[in-house]
């Protein structure tokens, strides 16, 4: 078969997903219901179908709760982009978790306890959120290119805008990712060893699809400002996948013309993670990109009831990427993430 049949092929594909459709050539928008077992959720969703062929794309936002800024910059994605500019196929899910996004519980979901980003694929026999991570795989990631997706700082934490991707062994596929995350144009880029874990982009990267994760904005900001900065990013990254021309219409409200250039890329690793071991009061001393060293001491945890002060001390040596910004921790709670230069 011919590149020219091929391409033929990709232009008269129907894209559907779940209940909904699109035809080559057209966008359709709506809500599918994602059975969990105990209960359903709609889970709602952007169909772009292109005019021109191309790779299929995915994004997400909303995984969590109190991270708005992915969810806000993937509705304005969806409603900005016309078929007509795009090559090939791009899906959009603003808010892939229903129930932790609009039940404002954060990091895990009100109906079960439980992070979704950390059960990825899930299990179809499994619990709510474990249902909820294997129809997301199922239904949106099945036959995507590519997958990007939107976290940011919740109300609870600070955090420094990053790009994430994971190494697989696979020379080609860590390449394209590696590529997809500086494409972003966002200043760090952390690399994950492994591609083991819950994680919806590492379980992305373990299927052979190419995965980033996109973080912006901190402490619930959802400022236009702050969208406007991951829409400038997710614009890039679709040129850069080719589901754009490299210059062209750029966004509902910004001139044409190609978005702005990207800076230079520093590569980070994972090296610590400091945990409150103790309930109580959070003092930090030592901020979101602060430079830190190994025993540092980082804040206290102050007993409300009078009891023991606990020093809390960096865990390793390099910057913190992202810090517990709530007052009240628990055993257990992150609070603070750092990472080192990648050699």
């Amino acid at each position: 078969m011919t590149n020219d049949d091929n391409d033929a092929r990709a232009m008269t594909r129907d894209l559907t997903i779940a209940t909904l459709r699109a035809e080559p050539g057209t966008k359709t928008s709506g809500s599918v219901t994602a059975d969990l077992g105990t209960l359903t959720t709609d889970v709602p969703l952007t169909l772009i179908n292109g005019a021109h062929p191309g790779p299929r794309l995915v994004i997400t936002g909303g995984m969590h709760g109190g991270e708005f800024t992915g969810v806000d910059a993937a509705a304005r994605l969806a409603a900005a982009l016309e078929p007509g500019e795009v090559h090939g196929q791009i899906v959009i899910c603003p808010v892939a978790n229903p129930p932790a996004a609009y039940g404002g519980r954060l990091g895990v979901s009100p109906v079960d306890g439980v992070n979704i980003n950390r059960v990825f694929p899930g299990d179809p026999d499994g619990g709510p959120t474990e249902r909820l991570a294997a129809w997301l795989f199922a239904t949106l990631l099945d036959g995507a290119d590519a997958y990007a997706d939107l976290h940011a700082g919740a109300i609870d934490l600070t955090l420094d805008d990053f790009v994430g991707y994971r190494l697989t062994g696979d020379a080609a596929l860590d390449a394209q990712a590696e590529a997809m995350a500086r494409s972003v144009g966002y200043r760090d880029v952390i690399v994950g060893l492994t591609a083991d874990g819950g994680n919806s982009h590492a379980a992305a990267a373990r299927q052979g699809i190419a995965a980033i994760l996109i973080e912006t904005g901190t402490a619930g900001d959802r400022t236009p400002a702050t969208v406007r900065r991951l829409l400038d990013g997710l614009y890039r990254l679709l040129r850069h996948i080719g589901c754009l021309d490299p210059a062209g219409p750029y966004g509902d409200d910004e001139p044409s013309g190609p978005a702005p250039a990207p800076r230079p890329v520093r590569d980070w690793v994972w090296v610590g993670l400091a945990a409150s071991e103790a309930t109580g009061l959070w003092y930090p001393e030592a901020a979101t990109g602060d430079e830190v060293t190994e025993g540092q001491v980082i804040g206290r945890i102050i007993d409300p009831a009078g009891g023991p002060e606990h020093k809390v001390t960096a865990t390793a040596t390099g910057r913190i990427f992202y810090g517990m910004n709530g007052f009240t921790v628990a055993p257990g709670a992150e609070l603070a993430a750092i990472a080192a230069p990648h050699d």
